[in-house]
């Protein structure tokens, strides 16, 4: 194929978690998801409509891929004849690809590795046009293709589905207040509870007791239709965990620690597949490697595996971008792309000045703004202000890094439940994340040479080190780092370099400039969320702003 071309592709996913991924040759142009813009957690949608609507340049696009089953784009008729017309046009193709296929594409081609072990874990999803579904698969990734290894059954290992029915039957978390799965709010309980207590019960609920299912989506049971082994076990426990928060505690240190014994058990199992002597690289994906408990101890139980890494959109948000990887590097033959650092998270568009302004002059009864340097920031922060920044592309994915984020000094151990109790408003044993400067991660943490730039990893603060910094520091020592570099967010990086030089503190609390809603997309969404909140100042940090209330 000619490489001079510029080759566009596009990336659907339509249903939960509905968003479109665009890259020309190979490299990202935007990611859009749905709940961005719709204001709701993991809201359904049409992704073809939403990418009709929010990308301008559709006409350019070549290939277009998605997920099995394809009936998701065929149902929408017309959107449909649209997509083969330009395609058509484009003298292009529609692919369609397996879950798991494009989970694995999108954490191996995000890496820098040559060569990888993959392994996805998830709830389950179609795998081809007969309606396969599975929920734990292992892959081999070299160089530009990936190769399928393994394929457990669906009713032999679902540990996605068993956490969704476990956080929405025994912690009531599937609806109202937080909105949105809440699978990070137990695994969270799990750092106060007793470990042994329920351990071996979950243990034979993920394993045996699973398999004698007989319905075919062990996440989705009818039980008209078919036995639910487990159903008796929710129930039982639900009435628990109404008794007392330190019940509550305890069945999630169990849910937790069980769910780390047999993944450790089929992570074995996929390590006797992968045909290397060498020292091994681990891509993850799927939902849950969002478990960053999980993951931070991979390396604990495997010395063999040296790299762990984690693609930041690990969940279905991610599909779309493994779609369009897997198309360019496996299919089209290209050659791998490597990344100055890490593969970017901020996939968001940008926004320019202007808009920033006219949002700001919408509001110009209610928010006052100056013109400042970033220094003045770190004063305020000094002053254990709370301000929320916004700039350059918003993250992808479940995690604010440094682009939409609320910022807070981390060494009052008060300001957790300030920012909690003013902002956030977020259950009480939820921790808030530290953002370090990636050079002072060994300085800080037990585990060395720790590199989490998407928030990927738990890591364990020395304890001569933990005083220090209180409002990160979780009930078992631990933190979701996020380590910064100057590649992947310069000016991140450089607010924490500013915020060390005036307190000789390397660690700034980060978490997502929002409340119970989707991260802020828009200059709009952030003034409305600055004017819902008691949030202090909002800082558009390339335009050098800084907005406040009017008194």
């Amino acid at each position: 194929m000619n490489k001079q071309a510029k080759i566009t592709t596009c990336g659907l996913w339509s249903g939960h978690d509905a968003n479109y991924y665009v890259s020309i040759d190979g490299k990202s142009v935007v990611h859009n998801e749905y709940e961005r813009h719709l204001r709701l957690k993991e809201p359904k949608g049409d992704s073809v409509q939403y990418m009709f609507d929010t990308y301008a340049d559709y006409d350019d696009i070549k290939y277009i891929g998605t997920c099995y089953p394809t009936n998701k784009l065929t149902q929408h008729k017309k959107s449909f004849e649209k997509i083969m017309s330009i395609i058509n046009k484009n003298d292009g193709q529609l692919f369609a690809i397996g879950h798991h296929q494009a989970h694995a594409a999108n954490t191996f081609f995000s890496s820098n590795f040559d060569r990888s072990l993959i392994i996805t874990c998830d709830g389950g999803g179609v795998e081809d046009e007969y309606n396969n579904v599975s929920s734990f698969t292992v892959w081999e990734g070299i160089n530009n293709k990936i190769f399928h290894l393994l394929t457990h059954p669906i009713n032999k290992v679902n540990i996605g589905g068993v956490w969704t029915r476990c956080t929405r039957t025994i912690f009531n978390f599937q609806s109202g207040f937080p909105r949105g799965h809440q699978a990070g709010s137990t695994m969270a309980l799990a750092a106060f509870g007793d470990t042994d207590r329920f351990h071996n019960d979950f243990y034979r609920m993920l394993t045996t007791d699973l398999q004698q299912a007989t319905y075919k989506h062990p996440e989705q049971p009818d039980e008209n239709t078919g036995i639910d082994p487990i159903h008796p076990y929710l129930q039982k426990w639900r009435k628990i965990a109404d008794k007392s928060m330190q019940d509550k505690y305890d069945l999630a240190a169990g849910l937790q620690s069980a769910t780390e014994t047999f993944l450790k058990e089929l992570m074995m199992k996929a390590l006797e597949l992968y045909d290397t002597k060498d020292d091994i690289n681990l891509c993850l994906s799927g939902g849950v490697s969002l478990n960053s408990v999980f993951v931070g101890k991979i390396k604990f139980w495997f010395p063999r595996i040296k790299n762990v890494y984690v693609t930041p959109t690990p969940h279905d948000g991610g599909l779309p971008i493994g779609v369009c990887q897997y198309i360019w590097h496996h299919v089209l033959d290209n050659e791998r792309i490597k990344w100055v650092d890490d593969f970017s998270p901020y996939l968001g568009r940008t926004y320019q000045k202007q808009e920033i302004l006219e949002t700001l002059q919408k509001y110009d009864n209610e928010i006052q703004y100056i013109q400042c340097d970033d220094s003045k920031v770190i004063d305020l922060l000094d002053k254990q202000k709370i301000i929320a920044v916004f700039g350059g592309g918003s993250e992808s994915g479940r995690r604010a890094l440094g682009n939409r984020s609320i910022v807070v000094d981390p060494r009052r151990l008060q300001m957790k439940d300030e920012l909690n109790n003013r902002v956030k408003h977020r259950q009480t044993w939820r921790p808030f994340a530290p953002a370090i400067l990636k050079e002072r991660a060994n300085n800080w943490f037990i585990e060395q040479n720790v590199n989490s730039p998407y928030m990927s990893f738990v890591a364990t603060f020395k304890e001569n080190k933990r005083h220090l910094v209180p409002a990160v520091v979780h009930k078992d020592f631990t933190g979701r780092v996020q380590t910064v570099t100057e590649d992947n967010n310069k000016w991140w990086y450089n607010l924490l370099k500013l915020w060390e030089q005036k307190t000789g503190i390397p660690i700034l609390l980060n978490t997502s400039f929002n409340d119970a809603t989707p991260i802020c997309e828009t200059p709009e969404h952030a003034i409305q969320c600055f004017l819902g909140t008691d949030i202090d100042y909002v800082y558009f940090y390339d335009e050098k702003i800084l907005v406040s209330k009017k008194v």
